[in-house]
């Protein structure tokens, strides 16, 4: 699987400015909800927060996957975003965020939802990719470092 080919620059915001995991969390929702009519922003909000409560999507190295099942999803959606100041997400290591990889996936796409969790965490520990990545300054820059 390549994580690329579930962006497009319309779903990629580079150096994006946010103070709070919960602001990011609503500007990432109303994102989607602008671009996918059939998706609603407070609806994938309240997702994203629930799952959060669950236990923090950062995965350490500056990185979150905030992520989560949406039963009017019908396609796998992902949405990337880095950070103009890292923020607090409440990370495993203890550090703040810069680098955040959303994904949205269908009810009960349980199997696909993990592997493709875990693609997102491979790519990012690669230490060239992460560099390229929070070096971007364009949308299209950002996108091109994962297909390239």
């Amino acid at each position: 699987m390549d994580i690329a080919s579930l962006l497009s620059t319309n779903m990629t915001l580079c150096k994006h400015s946010s103070s709070s995991k919960k602001r990011i969390l609503e500007d990432i929702a109303e994102h989607l909800g602008e671009y996918y009519p059939n998706l609603n922003a407070n609806t994938l909000f309240s997702a994203l927060i629930a799952r959060e409560k669950l236990g923090s999507t950062g995965i350490g190295n500056g990185i979150a996957i905030p992520h989560c099942r949406i039963s009017e999803c019908s396609q796998t959606i992902a949405m990337l975003i880095t950070l103009e100041n890292s923020i607090d997400f409440d990370a495993i290591d203890g550090q703040d965020v810069d680098v955040i990889f959303v994904l949205l996936v269908p009810e009960g796409n349980n199997e696909n939802h993990l592997k493709t969790l875990a693609k997102i965490a491979e790519t990012f520990s690669d230490e060239t990719i992460l560099q390229n990545v929070r070096q971007a300054t364009t949308s299209e820059a950002l996108l091109n470092t994962l297909t390239t």
